[in-house]
């Protein structure tokens, strides 16, 4: 899977009213008004989906996930200029200093939009919650309000119920040819201190309630923990564990955090000290067409109110 997979999804929105407007415009005008109407209309500026990612240093992960997020979300909205995003510094620069590509932060690539002469802007994140990193980038897009006559922002990932649903079911197609009766599904979140960090629960309560009872949800730096996974896996009477990363890229938390087996406090070496045999699967959630779709999804709600 990579960037430039195309979707069956239809393209929202259709050029053919702003066809219809500029056949009438045409008509009504002068050969000179037209001239000048047709220029007006060629130097506004398209608006622009500013699609923001926490980031990754990995490549080859940041090409097959995030990339596919965006090139998803360009293929579904033709009139938006699709723009990429990071929030985090240190992988700009790490980005910068290892290729010599830089990508914007929020700031830049807002200040930039803003010089443009854009006037309606939908930003999508790409977080899984709405915690501070999604807050503070909503805090952020205040500041900027002003300078649009229609600005946006789109909800996480796992904002609803229904969210969780589709979410849980696109592990579950992804990972059910790995299942038997002796082996569990443990998913790995990042989590956070802040109170979006009960989605991880809830999300743990929609697995059970879709009868997904072999999959196990722990969390890098909260709660569940991988201890309490492996307690609840192991109590539930598996012997092999696959760990996949409910995580939008698979990055350093999921090669280290996960995967690692010489990091004595990983995910996969607390499965191992608890007698499980461990297959970890580092695929992003970005790489599930699922995923997807509903990023694309909640930046058209986001359009829809504007």
């Amino acid at each position: 899977m990579n960037d430039s997979r195309i979707s069956r999804r239809g393209f929202f929105g259709s050029a053919l009213g702003v066809a219809a407007v500029a056949t009438a415009g045409l008509a009504a005008c002068s050969a000179n008004n037209s001239s000048s109407a047709t220029q007006a209309t060629a130097n506004t500026p398209k608006p622009v989906i500013l699609v923001t990612s926490f980031g990754t240093s990995y490549g080859s992960s940041r090409h097959i996930t995030i990339g596919a997020i965006e090139s998803d979300i360009r293929e579904a909205f033709s009139k938006y200029d699709v723009r990429r995003a990071f929030t985090s510094q240190t992988i700009i620069d790490h980005i910068q200093k290892d290729t010599g590509r830089h990508i914007d932060n929020f700031e830049e690539a807002m200040d930039k939009i803003v010089a443009e002469g854009v006037k309606e802007v939908v930003v999508q994140p790409t977080h899984l919650t709405d915690g501070y990193e999604y807050n503070d980038i909503a805090s952020a897009l205040e500041k900027y309000r002003s300078n649009f006559s229609k600005c946006g922002i789109g909800a996480p990932l796992l904002k609803t119920k229904d969210d969780q649903k589709a979410i849980a079911e696109a592990i579950k197609n992804a990972t059910k040819s790995l299942e038997d009766e002796h082996t569990c599904v443990c998913l790995m979140g990042h989590g956070t201190e802040a109170e979006a960090n009960g989605i991880y629960t809830e999300f743990q309560k929609t697995l059970n309630e879709l009868g997904y009872k072999n999959y196990f949800v722990a969390t890098v730096e909260a709660s569940p923990s991988f201890d309490d996974a492996a307690a609840a896996a192991k109590q539930a009477g598996y012997t092999r564990a696959i760990l996949r990363p409910l995580m939008v890229v698979a990055g350093d938390h999921a090669h280290n955090d996960m995967a690692d087996t010489g990091n004595d406090q990983s995910f996969a070496s607390v499965l191992h000290d608890s007698g499980f045999e461990v297959t970890s699967i580092l695929e992003g959630l970005g790489q599930l067409e699922a995923v997807d779709e509903l990023y694309v999804q909640h930046a058209q709600e986001a359009i829809n109110h504007l």
